[in-house]
């Protein structure tokens, strides 16, 4: 119970806060939007990039670490997706996007937050581990799929596909504080302490605003319909993906405590509201993904308690 109060409410609390801001009309939906344009254009990035420079690669970029939690949200994805599939019978392009929900943790806004209060500050170097090549490879993964689901019996280039993939990675915000924060850890650049410190500034505001705007964004998706399929991509969200993290961190890997509860707990996120942006810039199970970000969320509360109390 302890944990509940001192690490998941809190999180949760400035979530509901702008849930409950937005739903009563306190603030705008043009300001939830610029909020957290703000915070994934700009503050988080700055994150990520502060995050990856600093890192020790060669103690935390831990390739049984990134199997652990990269194989599980495979294994979510594929859950959602042959469900989707061959259980709800829905259409291929339908069924990829529901199994970006089962992929896509929401290991940024949810993940290091928690993480950070469960397990101190120190804990969030395994996360921006995995972090650093979350949303290339997810997104990649997913792009590709769809893509190669909308041109089914069509000729489809893969000069063209490959170039698709390609922009829609390279002009994330997110993607390009990574790649930065890579360049400057690999190279070994050094940067002047008054730049540094212009960059916690805007680390200090990421997380708190980000909360806040997703609380805001979340009233949107409304559960709508469609709620076996939405309880099951839910369920390879929230159950498969940290169920076999779990298992491979600690009865394969054998891997320590510290990147066990990284990777465990970063795996037992609700779907991340990418996977709704996902479905939307395809047309394809938007009502799913949708009422997935939203209930997810919101019974996230209770797995994530109990996921801290198996960790310890």
């Amino acid at each position: 119970m302890q944990a509940l109060l001192d690490v998941v409410l809190p999180v949760f609390l400035v979530i509901g806060y702008g849930y409950l801001s937005r739903w009563r009309g306190w603030i705008s939906d043009e300001a939830v939007e610029t909020l957290m344009k703000f915070a994934q254009n700009f503050a988080v990035p700055t994150l990520l990039f502060a995050g990856i420079a600093r890192m020790d690669l060669g103690e935390n970029f831990h390739i049984p670490l990134l199997l652990t939690f990269y194989l599980g949200a495979f294994a979510g994805g594929a859950f959602a997706f042959c469900g989707a599939r061959y259980l709800f019978k829905r259409s291929l392009m339908d069924s990829v996007a529901i199994g970006f929900i089962g992929l896509f943790s929401n290991s940024l806004l949810l993940g290091i937050p928690i993480t950070e209060r469960a397990y101190g500050v120190d804990a969030l170097s395994w996360n921006f581990a995995i972090v650093s090549i979350h949303a290339p490879v997810m997104y990649a993964i997913g792009i590709t799929a769809m893509e190669v689901a909308k041109a089914r019996g069509q000729t489809l280039s893969a000069l063209k596909l490959g170039k698709q993939v390609g922009t829609a990675i390279v002009r994330n915000p997110l993607i390009i504080g990574l790649g930065a924060g890579w360049i400057v850890n690999v190279l070994n650049i050094s940067l002047p302490s008054t730049l540094w410190d212009a960059i916690g500034f805007m680390n200090r505001a990421a997380i708190p605003v980000a909360l806040f705007g997703l609380g805001g964004v979340l009233v949107r998706y409304r559960p709508e319909g469609d709620m076996r399929m939405i309880a099951w991509a839910i369920a390879a969200s929230l159950l498969i993906h940290p169920l076999v993290t779990y298992g491979l961190a600690h009865f394969v890997f054998d891997l320590d405590i510290a990147p066990l509860r990284s990777a465990t707990l970063t795996a037992a996120m609700a779907p991340g509201v990418n996977a709704y942006l996902f479905a939307n810039m395809y047309g394809s199970a938007k009502r799913v993904a949708a009422s997935s970000v939203l209930i997810g969320t919101a019974i996230a509360v209770l797995t994530i308690w109990c996921w801290l109390a198996v960790l310890g």
